[in-house]
């Protein structure tokens, strides 16, 4: 079994923290690989934790959607202040840091760009390294391995609340890599240390590691649903259901307007490696097409190593607005605090996926384009590299 740093925190808390004043970034899924939570480990080793920010979802991950901001609020237990950086604030000020020595976090992160968690963490950094406060980063596997890098760069001028640093969608790195690689290159100049983790290799997938899988948000059920979710979060950008509301969000893809099999021979005929279109229909109970029956195809992933989510997903919009151009729609702004951009431009991290399809061009010439940054971005990641 792999040894999260959340595992060996648990064990060396009292040595690698002594009596510092500390808080905590973390959420539900912050657990150790007996299914501890770090505030209870913490709390058990007399641990001086001071207060808890939580992320988007909330510290208890009790909101369920984009765009629900939630409020801090008193522990219960502890008697401690719970902040929220999903609100009306998403980067601590002064006041909440101002008598912290460390802030600890334990996220798990998905792999994918527009996945926020690793963004707060960031925003974290920034705020402790202009208060002089230390960082201490938990490692994490990341659940779709780290060999893999795939997927459009972020374009400069296209910064957003799911993409700060110029990753690639699927970047391949786990979150103190992540966070490790943005604090040299953009120069955040935090104090920060990784708790690396022991057994972790890149070519594992969550399955390979021997940990239970902890839901990290809400529409993140199941490790499947990771392995998709690089792409299939562009389904957002989109007035395509991406099925949330149903037990396989991401997984099943869909609309009132979509004849499954019809769509399903077409995406088979694409040329799409690793996967199978299996014909469905679904009832959204909440979120697009509430109660309303949708046609579509549930993502099996056959082949991971062969499956590529962001092409997959890219074909899949651009196989929609090619059978059904009087109903295919961009989605309009805002997204994730941004109020000018279309949401999958935002998503994306630039204009060039959604300008590829409406205009029909081939969609090889846009992966050649990505496959480029691909290859620049596996050379720049090698120093940060951990594992």
């Amino acid at each position: 079994m792999v040894r999260t740093g959340n595992d060996i925190m648990a064990k060396e808390a009292g040595r690698r923290l002594g009596r510092s004043r500390i808080g905590l970034l973390a959420n539900p899924a912050s657990v150790d690989s007996k299914l501890v939570h770090i505030t209870d480990s913490l709390s058990a080793g007399r641990i001086r934790l001071e207060c808890i920010f939580g992320p988007q979802h909330g510290y208890r991950c009790e909101t369920q959607a984009n765009m629900i901001e939630w409020q801090g609020y008193l522990h219960p237990e502890l008697g401690i202040p719970v902040y929220s950086l999903y609100g009306e604030k998403r980067e601590p000020d002064a006041f909440m840091i101002q008598d912290l020595d460390v802030v600890l976090i334990d996220l798990p992160d998905v792999g994918a760009r527009p996945y926020t968690y690793i963004w707060t963490a960031l925003l974290m950094m920034r705020a402790c390294a202009a208060a002089g406060v230390r960082v201490m980063v938990c490692d994490r596997p990341n659940p779709i391995g780290g060999s893999a890098v795939e997927g459009p760069m972020l374009d400069e001028g296209y910064e957003s609340f799911v993409g700060l640093h110029p990753l690639p969608m699927r970047h391949g790195l786990t979150i103190g890599e992540a966070l490790g690689m943005m604090n040299e290159t953009h120069h955040v100049g935090c104090e920060l240390e990784v708790i690396r983790m022991r057994g972790w290799e890149r070519t594992m997938y969550h399955e390979d590691t021997g940990l239970p899988w902890i839901m990290p948000s809400p529409n993140m059920p199941t490790p499947d649903t990771a392995a998709v979710y690089p792409g299939g979060v562009l389904l957002e950008g989109t007035n395509i259901s991406e099925g949330r509301g149903t037990t396989r969000p991401f997984e099943l893809v869909g609309a009132p307007w979509i004849e499954p099999r019809e769509f399903a021979r077409k995406l088979s005929r694409s040329g799409i490696e690793g996967v199978f279109f299996r014909p469905v229909h679904f009832t959204p109970a909440w979120d697009k097409y509430e109660g309303q029956i949708c046609g579509g195809v549930q993502v099996h992933v056959t082949r991971r190593k062969a499956f590529r989510p962001v092409r997959c997903y890219t074909r899949i919009i651009a196989s929609a607005a090619a059978l059904y151009p009087e109903h295919f729609a961009w989605m309009d702004p805002p997204y994730e605090y941004e109020f000018e951009r279309p949401p999958v431009d935002v998503i994306s991290g630039g204009p060039s996926l959604r300008e590829s399809i409406d205009e029909g061009r081939p969609l090889q010439a846009l992966f050649d384009q990505w496959r480029r940054g691909e290859r620049n971005f596996s050379r720049r990641r090698r120093p940060f590299l951990l594992y």
